[in-house]
Protein backbone atom coordinates (compact mmCIF):
# COMPACT_ATOMS: atom_id res chain seq x y z
CA UNK A 1 0.00 0.00 0.00
CA UNK A 2 0.95 3.77 -0.93
CA UNK A 3 0.69 6.77 0.53
CA UNK A 4 -1.78 8.00 -2.83
CA UNK A 5 -3.75 4.55 -1.57
CA UNK A 6 -5.33 6.21 1.42
CA UNK A 7 -7.57 9.09 -0.08
CA UNK A 8 -9.28 6.45 -2.59
CA UNK A 9 -9.64 4.03 0.64
CA UNK A 10 -10.75 6.49 2.74
CA UNK A 11 -13.35 7.58 -0.25
CA UNK A 12 -14.60 4.37 -0.69
CA UNK A 13 -15.58 3.35 3.38
CA UNK A 14 -17.36 6.79 3.04
CA UNK A 15 -18.92 5.59 -0.21
CA UNK A 16 -20.08 2.31 1.40
CA UNK A 17 -21.36 3.93 4.92
CA UNK A 18 -23.48 6.66 2.99
CA UNK A 19 -25.82 3.19 1.67
CA UNK A 20 -26.98 3.09 5.13
CA UNK A 21 -26.31 6.43 6.57
CA UNK A 22 -28.04 9.35 5.08
CA UNK A 23 -26.38 13.04 5.26
CA UNK A 24 -23.78 13.56 7.39
CA UNK A 25 -21.48 13.84 5.23
CA UNK A 26 -18.99 15.82 7.38
CA UNK A 27 -19.52 13.79 10.07
CA UNK A 28 -18.87 10.43 7.99
CA UNK A 29 -15.40 12.40 6.79
CA UNK A 30 -14.48 12.92 10.34
CA UNK A 31 -14.86 9.32 11.61
CA UNK A 32 -12.73 8.05 9.11
CA UNK A 33 -10.33 10.29 9.96
CA UNK A 34 -10.70 9.17 13.50
CA UNK A 35 -10.10 5.26 11.71
CA UNK A 36 -7.36 6.35 9.27
CA UNK A 37 -5.17 7.65 12.43
CA UNK A 38 -5.93 5.32 15.06
CA UNK A 39 -8.06 7.68 17.28
CA UNK A 40 -11.68 6.77 18.90
CA UNK A 41 -14.99 9.08 18.81
CA UNK A 42 -17.61 9.97 20.72
CA UNK A 43 -21.21 10.43 19.52
CA UNK A 44 -23.04 12.79 21.54
CA UNK A 45 -26.65 13.01 19.89
CA UNK A 46 -30.51 12.40 21.04
CA UNK A 47 -31.98 8.57 20.26
CA UNK A 48 -32.82 7.79 16.87
CA UNK A 49 -30.22 9.79 15.20
CA UNK A 50 -28.46 6.59 13.57
CA UNK A 51 -25.54 6.43 15.48
CA UNK A 52 -25.73 2.23 16.02
CA UNK A 53 -26.23 1.70 12.51
CA UNK A 54 -22.91 3.78 11.45
CA UNK A 55 -21.07 1.64 13.77
CA UNK A 56 -22.51 -1.53 12.11
CA UNK A 57 -22.13 -0.23 8.36
CA UNK A 58 -18.38 0.92 9.50
CA UNK A 59 -17.34 -2.32 10.13
CA UNK A 60 -19.01 -4.01 7.65
CA UNK A 61 -17.46 -1.72 5.15
CA UNK A 62 -13.89 -2.33 6.78
CA UNK A 63 -14.49 -6.14 7.56
CA UNK A 64 -13.74 -5.67 11.27
CA UNK A 65 -15.31 -7.75 14.05
CA UNK A 66 -18.14 -5.83 15.98
CA UNK A 67 -19.57 -6.05 19.17
CA UNK A 68 -21.67 -3.95 20.62
CA UNK A 69 -21.95 -3.24 24.69
CA UNK A 70 -25.30 -1.47 26.20
CA UNK A 71 -23.86 0.12 28.71
CA UNK A 72 -26.07 0.02 31.87
CA UNK A 73 -25.71 0.96 35.88
CA UNK A 74 -25.27 -2.55 36.79
CA UNK A 75 -22.49 -3.50 34.08
CA UNK A 76 -19.22 -4.77 35.42
CA UNK A 77 -15.47 -4.31 34.26
CA UNK A 78 -15.42 -8.08 33.53
CA UNK A 79 -18.44 -7.48 31.43
CA UNK A 80 -16.46 -5.53 28.70
CA UNK A 81 -13.30 -6.69 29.16
CA UNK A 82 -13.07 -10.46 29.91
CA UNK A 83 -12.22 -12.35 33.11
CA UNK A 84 -10.34 -15.55 34.04
CA UNK A 85 -12.20 -18.53 35.08
CA UNK A 86 -11.29 -22.01 36.63
CA UNK A 87 -12.19 -24.88 33.79
CA UNK A 88 -12.67 -28.33 36.36
CA UNK A 89 -11.76 -30.62 33.38
CA UNK A 90 -8.28 -28.97 32.88
CA UNK A 91 -7.75 -28.44 36.61
CA UNK A 92 -6.30 -24.63 35.12
CA UNK A 93 -7.39 -21.05 34.41
CA UNK A 94 -8.39 -19.50 31.55
CA UNK A 95 -9.02 -16.23 30.40
CA UNK A 96 -12.32 -15.40 28.49
CA UNK A 97 -12.15 -12.52 26.33
CA UNK A 98 -14.72 -9.50 26.40
CA UNK A 99 -16.85 -7.84 23.81
CA UNK A 100 -13.77 -5.36 23.60
CA UNK A 101 -11.75 -7.42 21.23
CA UNK A 102 -13.18 -6.98 18.77
CA UNK A 103 -12.35 -4.04 15.50
CA UNK A 104 -15.35 -1.68 16.30
CA UNK A 105 -16.98 -1.83 19.70
CA UNK A 106 -19.82 0.17 19.94
CA UNK A 107 -19.89 1.60 23.69
CA UNK A 108 -23.63 2.07 23.37
CA UNK A 109 -24.77 5.22 26.30
CA UNK A 110 -21.30 4.92 27.81
CA UNK A 111 -22.45 7.67 30.46
CA UNK A 112 -24.88 5.49 31.99
CA UNK A 113 -22.63 2.76 33.52
CA UNK A 114 -20.64 3.53 36.99
CA UNK A 115 -17.22 5.24 36.82
CA UNK A 116 -15.81 2.20 37.33
CA UNK A 117 -16.99 0.39 34.70
CA UNK A 118 -16.18 3.44 32.41
CA UNK A 119 -12.51 3.04 33.89
CA UNK A 120 -12.19 -0.37 31.98
CA UNK A 121 -11.91 1.24 28.54
CA UNK A 122 -8.96 3.42 29.63
CA UNK A 123 -6.19 0.94 29.00
CA UNK A 124 -7.85 -0.62 26.23
CA UNK A 125 -8.83 3.24 24.18
CA UNK A 126 -4.90 4.39 25.21
CA UNK A 127 -2.97 1.15 24.96
CA UNK A 128 -4.98 -1.25 22.74
CA UNK A 129 -4.21 -3.75 25.89
CA UNK A 130 -6.10 -5.61 28.39
CA UNK A 131 -4.32 -6.39 31.68
CA UNK A 132 -5.96 -9.21 34.13
CA UNK A 133 -4.25 -11.00 36.71
CA UNK A 134 -0.74 -9.51 35.68
CA UNK A 135 -0.73 -10.99 32.07
CA UNK A 136 -1.51 -8.69 29.26
CA UNK A 137 -3.97 -9.41 26.07
CA UNK A 138 -3.23 -7.12 22.87
CA UNK A 139 -6.16 -6.03 21.01
CA UNK A 140 -6.98 -6.54 17.46
CA UNK A 141 -5.78 -4.17 15.17
CA UNK A 142 -7.39 -1.78 14.21
CA UNK A 143 -9.33 -1.38 17.69
CA UNK A 144 -11.69 1.45 17.04
CA UNK A 145 -14.53 2.66 20.03
CA UNK A 146 -17.28 4.34 18.96
CA UNK A 147 -18.87 5.91 22.41
CA UNK A 148 -22.44 7.45 22.39
CA UNK A 149 -23.98 9.33 24.87
CA UNK A 150 -27.55 11.17 25.32
CA UNK A 151 -27.04 14.59 26.10
CA UNK A 152 -30.56 15.23 27.39
CA UNK A 153 -31.36 12.44 29.25
CA UNK A 154 -29.52 12.82 32.32
CA UNK A 155 -31.19 10.74 34.94
CA UNK A 156 -29.56 7.83 36.49
CA UNK A 157 -26.32 8.66 34.52
CA UNK A 158 -22.19 9.37 35.28
CA UNK A 159 -20.55 11.89 33.16
CA UNK A 160 -17.54 10.78 31.83
CA UNK A 161 -14.64 12.46 33.66
CA UNK A 162 -12.09 14.70 32.38
CA UNK A 163 -9.55 11.90 31.79
CA UNK A 164 -11.63 9.62 30.14
CA UNK A 165 -12.88 12.26 27.60
CA UNK A 166 -9.41 12.51 26.78
CA UNK A 167 -8.77 9.76 25.61
CA UNK A 168 -11.28 10.29 22.58
CA UNK A 169 -9.23 12.11 19.28
CA UNK A 170 -13.40 13.47 18.37
CA UNK A 171 -16.72 14.11 19.89
CA UNK A 172 -18.89 14.54 17.23
CA UNK A 173 -23.11 15.25 16.74
CA UNK A 174 -25.18 14.48 14.01
CA UNK A 175 -27.70 16.27 14.51
CA UNK A 176 -32.01 15.85 12.19
CA UNK A 177 -31.48 15.53 8.97
CA UNK A 178 -33.17 18.49 6.29
CA UNK A 179 -36.57 17.56 4.58
CA UNK A 180 -34.92 16.17 1.48
CA UNK A 181 -32.33 14.17 3.18
CA UNK A 182 -35.43 12.62 5.41
CA UNK A 183 -37.55 12.31 2.02
CA UNK A 184 -34.43 10.24 0.76
CA UNK A 185 -34.23 8.24 3.88
CA UNK A 186 -37.55 7.20 3.44
CA UNK A 187 -37.97 6.26 -0.28
CA UNK A 188 -34.45 4.34 0.50
CA UNK A 189 -35.61 2.51 3.62
CA UNK A 190 -39.25 2.12 2.05
CA UNK A 191 -38.90 -1.83 -0.23
CA UNK A 192 -35.35 -2.61 1.81
CA UNK A 193 -32.45 -2.63 4.42
CA UNK A 194 -30.05 -0.66 2.85
CA UNK A 195 -27.40 -2.30 5.49
CA UNK A 196 -27.79 -5.48 3.80
CA UNK A 197 -26.36 -3.11 0.54
CA UNK A 198 -22.77 -2.28 2.10
CA UNK A 199 -19.74 -4.43 0.59
CA UNK A 200 -16.41 -4.32 2.26
CA UNK A 201 -14.12 -1.43 0.77
CA UNK A 202 -11.26 -2.35 3.00
CA UNK A 203 -9.18 -5.13 4.63
CA UNK A 204 -8.19 -4.20 8.55
CA UNK A 205 -5.12 -4.44 7.44
CA UNK A 206 -5.23 -1.62 5.06
CA UNK A 207 -6.43 0.33 8.13
CA UNK A 208 -3.35 -0.67 10.11
CA UNK A 209 -1.07 0.57 7.11
CA UNK A 210 -2.99 3.54 6.25
CA UNK A 211 -2.38 4.75 9.78
CA UNK A 212 1.34 4.12 9.69
CA UNK A 213 1.58 5.86 6.00
CA UNK A 214 -0.62 8.78 7.07
CA UNK A 215 2.09 9.39 9.92
CA UNK A 216 4.95 10.20 6.90
CA UNK A 217 2.21 13.60 6.54
CA UNK A 218 4.47 16.61 6.23
CA UNK A 219 3.80 19.02 8.89
CA UNK A 220 5.88 22.41 8.62
CA UNK A 221 7.34 24.27 11.52
CA UNK A 222 5.06 26.84 10.72
CA UNK A 223 1.81 25.00 10.98
CA UNK A 224 3.24 23.21 14.19
CA UNK A 225 3.94 26.73 15.78
CA UNK A 226 0.14 27.56 14.67
CA UNK A 227 -1.52 24.46 16.36
CA UNK A 228 0.80 25.20 19.03
CA UNK A 229 -0.26 29.04 19.18
CA UNK A 230 -4.15 28.41 18.96
CA UNK A 231 -3.84 25.64 21.92
CA UNK A 232 -2.37 27.89 23.95
CA UNK A 233 -4.91 30.87 23.34
CA UNK A 234 -7.34 27.92 23.98
CA UNK A 235 -5.54 27.64 27.74
CA UNK A 236 -6.64 30.92 28.71
CA UNK A 237 -6.88 31.42 32.46
CA UNK A 238 -9.30 34.14 32.57
CA UNK A 239 -11.72 32.03 30.36
CA UNK A 240 -11.16 28.32 31.18
CA UNK A 241 -10.34 26.08 34.23
CA UNK A 242 -8.92 23.66 31.79
CA UNK A 243 -7.30 24.03 28.51
CA UNK A 244 -6.11 21.39 26.14
CA UNK A 245 -3.18 19.12 27.52
CA UNK A 246 -0.23 18.23 25.91
CA UNK A 247 -1.82 15.12 24.11
CA UNK A 248 -4.32 16.96 23.03
CA UNK A 249 -2.03 18.86 21.08
CA UNK A 250 -0.72 15.89 19.69
CA UNK A 251 -3.45 14.16 18.78
CA UNK A 252 -4.51 17.36 16.77
CA UNK A 253 -1.67 16.74 14.70
CA UNK A 254 -2.13 13.69 13.83
CA UNK A 255 -5.60 14.08 12.64
CA UNK A 256 -4.65 16.82 10.75
CA UNK A 257 -2.42 14.47 8.86
CA UNK A 258 -4.86 11.85 8.25
CA UNK A 259 -7.02 14.29 7.53
CA UNK A 260 -4.58 15.72 5.14
CA UNK A 261 -3.74 12.18 3.83
CA UNK A 262 -7.67 11.62 3.07
CA UNK A 263 -7.97 14.45 0.89
CA UNK A 264 -5.33 13.66 -1.15
CA UNK A 265 -2.27 16.16 0.21
CA UNK A 266 0.87 14.98 1.60
CA UNK A 267 1.45 18.09 3.93
CA UNK A 268 -1.09 19.68 6.46
CA UNK A 269 -2.25 23.11 5.74
CA UNK A 270 -4.09 25.90 8.05
CA UNK A 271 -7.23 25.03 6.57
CA UNK A 272 -6.85 21.19 8.24
CA UNK A 273 -6.70 22.96 11.82
CA UNK A 274 -9.66 25.15 11.36
CA UNK A 275 -12.09 21.90 9.98
CA UNK A 276 -10.76 19.82 13.40
CA UNK A 277 -10.13 22.32 15.82
CA UNK A 278 -13.76 22.01 17.64
CA UNK A 279 -14.10 17.92 16.94
CA UNK A 280 -10.59 17.68 18.51
CA UNK A 281 -10.43 20.07 21.06
CA UNK A 282 -13.90 21.56 22.03
CA UNK A 283 -14.26 18.56 24.70
CA UNK A 284 -11.00 18.69 26.06
CA UNK A 285 -11.90 22.49 28.02
CA UNK A 286 -14.18 23.20 30.86
CA UNK A 287 -15.37 27.07 30.94
CA UNK A 288 -14.84 29.25 33.60
CA UNK A 289 -18.57 30.78 33.51
CA UNK A 290 -17.19 33.09 30.41
CA UNK A 291 -20.35 35.02 29.17
CA UNK A 292 -23.97 33.90 28.95
CA UNK A 293 -24.75 31.51 26.55
CA UNK A 294 -20.73 30.37 26.22
CA UNK A 295 -19.97 26.92 24.89
CA UNK A 296 -16.32 25.21 24.64
CA UNK A 297 -17.41 25.10 20.58
CA UNK A 298 -17.89 28.67 20.45
CA UNK A 299 -14.47 29.25 22.53
CA UNK A 300 -12.45 27.09 19.81
CA UNK A 301 -14.31 29.05 17.15
CA UNK A 302 -13.43 32.37 18.53
CA UNK A 303 -9.82 31.26 19.53
CA UNK A 304 -9.24 30.44 15.41
CA UNK A 305 -10.33 33.56 14.49
CA UNK A 306 -7.95 35.36 16.75
CA UNK A 307 -4.66 32.93 16.15
CA UNK A 308 -2.03 34.64 13.23
CA UNK A 309 -2.87 32.04 10.67
CA UNK A 310 1.03 31.08 8.74
CA UNK A 311 1.63 32.49 4.97
CA UNK A 312 3.58 31.38 2.15
CA UNK A 313 5.92 34.55 1.88
CA UNK A 314 6.12 36.64 -1.59
CA UNK A 315 8.79 37.13 -3.17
Amino acid sequence: MLYSDIAPLASEIRAEISKAVIGHQREIALLTCCLICGGHVLIEDVPGTGKTTLARTLAAAVDGKFARVQFTPDLLPADITGMTVYRPETGGFEFLRGPVFANILLADEVNRATPRTQSALLECMAEGQVTENGVTYVLPKPFFVIATENPVETQGTFPLPEAQLDRFLMRLSFGVLDRAESVEMLTRYLHMEPMTEVRKAAETKALTLAAELASACTVSEDMMAYMAGLVEKLRDPAVVRLGPSPRALLMLMRACQAWSAQNGRDYVIPDDVKALAVPVLAHRIILRGWEEGASCERWVTEALASVPVPTEART
